[in-house]
């Protein structure tokens, strides 16, 4: 679907915010950081059972993920290294949150491991195009952007409507949702690459 492309349509938005981290002398890199420590502060507040306190460090894993980036093209610090460490934080989060999901019992560990491939393995395609000479591809049906505003909005639903469907709970349809869209867009990621290589 993927809302990255959406990001410039939300910059409006955000450079009020940028502009007094700039101020507040806020590096990319320590708001880099600031989304690592979010992301495993939410996977612990899963795994206690405590979704409420997860669902919003999930939010400010999302805020401090989208500003670090921010930050640093205002401040034109892009980098090489700044980007390395950003993709690998971002795989760091995604593997606190949900682990910390399925870790909780909050979903039966085989869909959360299913989950988690398919989110690693459509981010690992993504970045790989770069790897062979392509470049960057996030094309597909699932983003990081996506994931994090469905674990916000289901998340939010299932504490006001607490029910389950055929014994899963939302947030366990949610990561089954994750691991076929996130093998799906691996395979439509692969497939981009693959017809461009040679």
């Amino acid at each position: 679907m993927t809302l990255d492309q959406y990001r410039h349509h939300v910059k409006a938005y955000f450079d009020p915010l940028v502009a007094v981290a700039i101020r507040g002398r806020l590096t990319p890199n320590v708001l880099t950081i600031a989304a690592l420590v979010a992301s495993a502060v939410a996977g612990l507040f899963f795994y206690l059972r405590m979704e409420p306190f997860g669902i919003i460090a999930v939010a400010a894993n999302a805020f401090f993920d989208a500003m670090d980036g921010a930050v640093a093209r205002e401040m034109k610090l892009q980098s090489l290294r700044g980007d390395f460490l950003d993709h690998a934080v971002d795989r760091y989060a995604d593997i606190f949150i949900i682990t910390g999901i399925f870790a909780g019992g909050l979903v039966p560990w085989q869909i959360g491991v299913f989950a988690l491939t398919g989110v690693l393995m459509a981010s690992y395609l993504g970045t790989q195009a770069q790897a062979v000479g392509i470049g960057r591809y996030y094309g597909g049906l699932l983003g990081r952007a996506d994931r994090l505003v469905l674990i916000l909005v289901i998340g939010i639903i299932g504490l006001v409507l607490p029910i389950t469907f055929s014994g899963l709970s939302w947030l366990g349809w949610l990561l089954v949702l994750f691991g076929v869209f996130g093998h799906i867009t691996a395979f439509q990621r692969f497939a981009y690459v693959w017809a461009k290589v040679e």
